[in-house]
């Protein structure tokens, strides 16, 4: 992987566990690296589903991708708040100019409220069964779904209103430059 540098545009590749494609997003612009994950940021961009239905986001999101972590966080910047919608997915990888990893169905949704809830559960079940997640597998992402939840228990900066803000006026800066 080259170095990215700011401003960089990815695009996103979200897979399921037998590596068919699930979703793909058009645009990922690039913010910061720090150790432990990558931070992106988009705004309408373009959605594709596998069976080739598209769509457009509706609100800015500030994507978060952790290195070593099995999930991802996504704050979405809506009009009556900031929402999270966390993904529990493999580390990312990054080929061709494309962020890829796999969706494992598990989802935490936090509420500008604060309260949150796990997302999900039945489809984890059903693709557990049919594509075969090991034990092992399970056990990882049982414990992703944990720590995650941890995270946003005890205030991880990825859950922070005035971080994702900060991102978001970055994002608008560089938009404009472009």
């Amino acid at each position: 992987m080259n170095k990215l540098i700011m401003g960089d545009k990815l695009q996103i590749q979200c897979y399921k566990h037998n590596g068919h494609i699930h979703r793909a997003w058009d645009e990922a612009i690039f913010l910061e690296e720090q150790k432990d994950y990558l931070v992106f940021a988009n705004n309408k961009t373009i959605v594709t589903k596998a069976e080739g239905i598209t769509w457009k986001t509706k609100e800015p999101a500030i994507m978060y991708f952790f290195k070593d972590k099995w999930f991802n966080i996504i704050a979405q910047l809506k009009k009556d708040g900031i929402y999270y919608y966390c993904n529990i997915a493999s580390p990312f990888i990054i080929e061709e100019n494309t962020i890829k990893y796999i969706d494992y169905d598990l989802d935490l949704r936090v509420f500008p409220t604060g309260q949150y809830k796990v997302l999900d559960r039945m489809e984890y079940n059903y693709h557990k069964k049919i594509m075969n997640y090991s034990d092992d597998l399970d056990i990882v992402i049982r414990s992703a779904l944990n720590e995650l939840i941890k995270d946003y228990e005890k205030g991880s900066l990825m859950f922070s209103n005035e971080n994702n803000n900060c991102y978001y006026d970055l994002y608008k800066s560089l938009k404009k430059k472009d």
